[in-house]
């Protein structure tokens, strides 16, 4: 979407804001002090614009007159613009002895239509007439300055003749005066837009960035209950087996039964904590293709390791801590860590070398993988990414660290509890 888009041709500059406002008074004060003190100036040095000028007072009034109008130049771009148009002409006409204070007010005013003005085709004909009417009147003093009385030019030096040097310098240099106003301010009004423009597509792609997020943090929660599919259907599978056999030898072998009631209940509240974890981010399920698969888990971690080995990179896999059971869910969550982890790794680090190590602590379960690579993480909605590492370590209540090494190389650190947590009520 560029500048030529329909959408935005039609584009409208939003109304000043109160801040712009009060700059504009503050921009008229100064313009009206700086046409005081040149009035004073001129009086004082006797150098009038015009050969001669009216009162001191009516000089200060007509000042004032030219440059009030910049108080409101943003919200009524056209009416200051005409007004100060007016006065410009009248206040020349007057001869009052300063022209430059006024000429700046009058260029101020032609670059705020330009830039400021909603309603393009009229800001362009608006400003165009002012000037029209402007180079009118010069035209009419340039008229006068030709059949009035012959000027003398004692210090005149150069090849063309005085009086049509003095006409084009006058035609040249208002010409560029006036064009520069125009143009400066079409520039203003166009960066405006162009910034309003950079501003919509920030939104989008903020917009659109939080969507994708979302969709991969969809994407990943119907995965991990996909995974988390087959341990729960395990854990009802092995209840439903050991209670089937409490209740055969229930009277015949009461200590074999026990045994078996005894495993249904570890069971069931294996199966408890793993689901209250699911309660709090999953709301869907996803039954399709590898819903059958057995859940992968730690003892697969040296299968990961292998193939990390083939694509070339020299990996260091150590255990630390008494090997214990841990819970399948945590198992499969700390083993998608680590595939990814290294898949990262192969994909993006450009590393040689890669440190995986899985700690068993006196409540939770520590997976970290660390590599020597340029520290880049990708959290692309293709794969399974930081966004689906922390989610599933969140299923669990545990805690995710990812993020760049002292020196260099990334690190990923997984931590999830071992124990079921109690239900709070």
């Amino acid at each position: 979407m560029g500048s030529e888009d329909p959408g935005w041709s039609d584009w409208r500059r939003p109304a000043p804001t109160p801040t712009q406002q009060r700059n504009d008074a503050w921009l008229a004060l100064a313009v009206l002090c700086g046409a005081l003190v040149m009035i004073v100036l001129v009086n004082s040095v006797g150098a009038f614009a015009f050969g001669d000028a009216p009162s001191l007072a009516e000089q200060f009034a007509w000042g004032a007159g030219v440059t009030a109008p910049l108080v409101v130049r943003r919200r009524y771009p056209l009416v200051v613009l005409f007004v100060v148009g007016a006065l410009f002409i009248a206040a020349q006409v007057r001869h009052v002895g300063d022209n430059f204070v006024p000429s700046m007010a009058l260029f101020i005013a032609i670059y705020t239509v330009g830039a400021w003005e909603q309603r393009r085709m009229v800001a362009r004909w608006a400003r165009i007439g002012v000037v029209v009417v402007m180079f009118g009147w010069l035209g009419f003093g340039l008229v006068r300055f030709l059949i009035g009385p012959e000027q003398k030019f004692e210090n005149a030096a150069g090849p063309l003749d005085p009086v049509l040097a003095s006409v084009l310098y006058g035609i040249g240099f208002n010409l560029l005066y006036f064009l520069s106003a125009y143009f400066i301010g079409d520039l203003a009004w166009l960066s405006a837009r162009r910034q309003a423009e950079l501003e919509d597509r920030a939104e989008q792609l903020r917009q659109s960035q939080e969507q994708n997020t979302r969709g991969a943090i969809v994407a990943e929660r119907m995965r991990i209950a996909r995974d988390l599919h087959d341990v729960v259907a395990h854990h009802v599978s092995v209840m439903g087996i050991q209670a089937a056999a409490a209740r055969r030898v229930l009277e015949t072998d009461p200590d074999l039964a026990r045994s078996a009631l005894q495993l249904v209940e570890q069971t069931a509240r294996s199966s408890v904590g793993e689901l209250r974890g699911l309660l709090g981010v999953l709301r869907t399920s996803d039954e399709g293709e590898g819903a059958d698969r057995p859940a992968p888990g730690l003892d697969e971690l040296p299968e990961l390791v292998d193939n990390a080995r083939s694509a070339g990179l020299v990996v260091e896999h150590g255990t630390y801590g008494e090997p214990r059971p841990v819970p399948a869910g945590v198992a499969l969550s700390a083993y998608r860590v680590v595939q990814e982890a290294l898949t990262n790794v192969v994909k993006h680090a450009e590393a040689r070398t890669v440190d995986v190590r899985v700690r068993f602590l006196d409540t939770a379960l520590e997976v970290e993988v660390s590599d020597d690579g340029r520290g880049r993480a990708t959290d692309n909605g293709g794969g399974f990414g930081l966004v689906g590492m922390r989610e599933r370590v969140a299923v669990h209540g545990g805690e995710f660290e990812a993020g760049p090494r002292r020196g260099t190389g990334y690190l990923v650190r997984a931590t999830l509890p071992t124990t079921v947590q109690k239900e709070t009520r």
